[in-house]
């Protein structure tokens, strides 16, 4: 019985050390791998000749190549790549280790509802165009960043995602930021006309937020990060100034939690390179490519 025991002691103190060992070990190899510009870029060709417009437009714009540039801060374990595609008839947007999918469909949607000349807002068929772009990709990077440093999270990780992504919007300084911002919002547009919303119950259903719920997430982050840039959300009456009042709170959060939990896995030399850079094209003429109707 004793001789047992002891058995028993042993094993129940050298097994942990021996686990303790093995992770250490795995995760000392594992952190020798990680490094920044692990992101990789791809366009795939449409297999539906009719969304070739669009995908020679975002080579030529280099789209990929830009949120290449602005994610390789990230101290990654293994390249991850961007890529878009043709799905087969599906607007979506999706991460799948290690790939993060925007389907031409999806493009295709947000393209054709750009506004023809600028808004009363300021917001141009380009930065309608870019934001819109930049907010899908940066909401799926959201999920990998969860993913890969296995961010813990309260709440919906579609709400989480698209904190992600606003955040990140907010640090470019504010005229891009203003541009993204505005150029994001205008996705929703369609879905705040109107004081009154009428939908089905199944809708509330849906992992993601409504999209009006969504707009008002998305603003009330860029008035909070900042209430002089972005003053005319409240002013022009598209947040209610009882929300307004707790968005400063609501940034300051998002911002302890990526400051605590992301910013150790950014290279911090190489972030602030990234920020300093102007990553939107000027304003000029813009025709948006040939859609599918």
């Amino acid at each position: 019985m004793l001789k047992a025991l002891s058995r028993l002691t042993l094993s129940a103190v050298w097994l942990p050390c021996a686990v303790g060992f093995s992770l250490a070990s795995i995760q000392s190899m594992a952190a020798s791998e990680v490094h920044t510009n692990r992101i990789r870029i791809e366009y795939i060709a449409p297999n539906n000749p009719a969304y070739n417009p669009i995908y020679e437009r975002l080579k030529d714009r280099q789209t990929l190549e830009r949120l290449q540039g602005i994610f390789s801060p990230l101290l990654l374990p293994f390249d991850l790549t961007l890529r878009t595609q043709d799905c087969g008839g599906v607007a979506n947007g999706r991460y799948t280790r290690p790939v993060i999918t925007v389907c031409y469909e999806y493009v295709n949607d947000f393209l054709k509802a750009l506004p023809q000349e600028p808004t009363p807002e300021g917001i141009t068929p380009m930065d309608a165009a870019y934001g819109q772009f930049f907010y899908v990709f940066a909401h799926e990077m959201g999920h990998a960043v969860f993913d890969i440093f296995h961010v813990p999270i309260f709440g919906r990780a579609e709400d989480a995602a698209d904190q992600f992504a606003t955040y990140i919007m907010l640090q470019f300084g504010k005229d891009q930021a203003r541009r993204l911002i505005g150029g994001a919002a205008y996705g929703y547009h369609m879905y705040v006309q109107n004081l009154q919303v009428t939908a089905p119950l199944a809708a509330f259903s849906d992992v993601h937020g409504a999209p009006a719920q969504r707009f008002y997430n998305l603003i009330c982050l860029a008035y909070g990060a900042s209430s002089a840039v972005f003053a005319d959300v409240v002013n022009k009456g598209y947040l209610p100034r009882e929300r307004a009042q707790d968005c400063r709170g609501e940034y300051d959060q998002a911002a302890y939690a990526f400051q605590d939990l992301i910013e150790p896995h950014v290279d911090q030399t190489l972030k602030r390179q990234v920020l300093d850079q102007t990553w939107l094209p000027q304003q000029t003429p813009w025709r948006p490519p040939q859609t599918v109707q």
